[in-house]
């Protein structure tokens, strides 16, 4: 049984959502929401606009170029855009970048959600009593928090963090600082971590996006370690309706987890990914792409297992998974396929003329 009455939202800040799943929200949003929508984005490397095709010709959309980090520009969209709703997804997001930088990650993660939640407390204390009874946080984070899982077992909300790459780390802190701001100035908050997301607009530094590119060209496929690390993946579109049903539906306080209950291991993942290619989009000189995995030095602090529990946000929200992983992620490569510009301005970096985003992919 869902837990409360469904919400319906008027005016929806959305942080990150020029990126991959910020994108998904936004489009969803647009499509099939009244509510009118703030994108609050500093479009970084892995954003790009091009992932919302006709937004900027509907009335019901502004974009607004700026930092979660910025006290100021936050403040003033808060105090501008009224919003009823916050859908907090800004992050930096990719493991092995935050082996090498991890600054950015603590930077962004940790102090722009601390920026976002001193921002919304401001807001919130000014709104009246009506007012803030709708109003509604949503800090979207990661089933990575908790650390690695053996060959059995589920992440459910009670698990104990344990973070293992600065990224989930700071990821951690985040969630923290969410609870915190909950319990201490009574900010209507609500935390959702989910499992690996797949589907299209995803920036090709991950996995399943990285493949079908090099796939499509080629290339090797490179594979951390024997490809033996369990993933539970989650189809964007599906955790986009788990957001906004924990928005509308969701108590205050509580954590919801979102997984797809579609464990693989990354060689596996690989393996689908060219069979999909092979049937659809043949290469003239390599038969069976499987020929181009290529195994390379495991990635450090590697997690082995990640699988989510997610029977609460089922049994109190009404959300279910619309995709399985076979239906997925045939979705995504067909997409990745017949949607050249967008993949050809990301080869190419023309998506964010200041930088080459080239070899940011390699």
């Amino acid at each position: 049984m869902r837990m409360s009455a469904e919400m319906s939202f008027q005016r929806i800040l959305v942080t990150g959502g020029a990126g991959f799943i910020g994108s998904a929200v936004v489009r969803h949003l647009l499509a099939d929401r009244e509510a009118k929508v703030m994108n609050l984005d500093a479009l970084t490397y892995a954003a790009n606009l091009m992932s919302l095709p006709g937004a900027d010709r509907d009335p019901r959309y502004r974009f607004v170029c700026a930092n979660i980090c910025d006290v100021e520009a936050v403040s003033a969209a808060f105090q501008d855009f009224l919003p009823d709703c916050v859908l907090h997804l800004a992050a930096e997001s990719h493991v092995g970048r935050s082996l090498t930088g991890p600054a950015a990650f603590i930077q962004t993660n940790v102090l722009g959600t601390g920026v976002m939640l001193q921002a919304a407390r401001e807001y919130f204390d000014q709104l009246s009593a009506d007012e803030q009874e709708r109003f509604r946080f949503i800090h979207v984070s990661t089933d990575e928090v908790f650390g690695s899982l053996g060959d059995e077992g589920f992440f459910h909300p009670g698990t104990p963090y344990a973070p293992s790459s600065p990224y989930s780390a700071s990821k951690a802190g985040s969630d923290h600082l969410v609870r915190a701001w909950g319990r201490s100035f009574g900010l209507p908050v609500l935390m959702t971590n989910c499992s690996n997301n797949y589907g299209p607009c995803q920036f090709p530094e991950k996995l399943i996006p990285l493949m079908i590119l090099n796939g499509l060209e080629g290339n090797k496929l490179p594979v951390f370690g024997e490809g033996d690390n369990v993933r539970d993946w989650l189809y964007v579109d599906d955790h986009v309706r788990a957001i906004l049903a924990v928005a509308e539906s969701g108590q205050v306080g509580e954590t919801y987890l979102i997984g797809g209950e579609a464990e693989r291991t990354n060689l596996e993942v690989v393996h689908a990914i060219c069979s999909i290619l092979d049937e659809e989009r043949p290469h003239g000189e390599i038969s069976d792409r499987r020929s181009l995995v290529e195994f390379v030095a495991d990635r450090p602090g590697h997690d082995y297992r990640y699988a989510i529990d997610c029977s609460k946000a089922k049994a109190d929200l009404g959300w279910v998974q619309q995709e399985n992983f076979e239906s997925g992620l045939r979705r995504t490569v067909r997409w990745y396929v017949e949607n050249t510009e967008w993949l050809d301005a990301v080869r190419t970096g023309a998506y964010r003329g200041w930088k080459e985003a080239k070899g940011a992919i390699r």
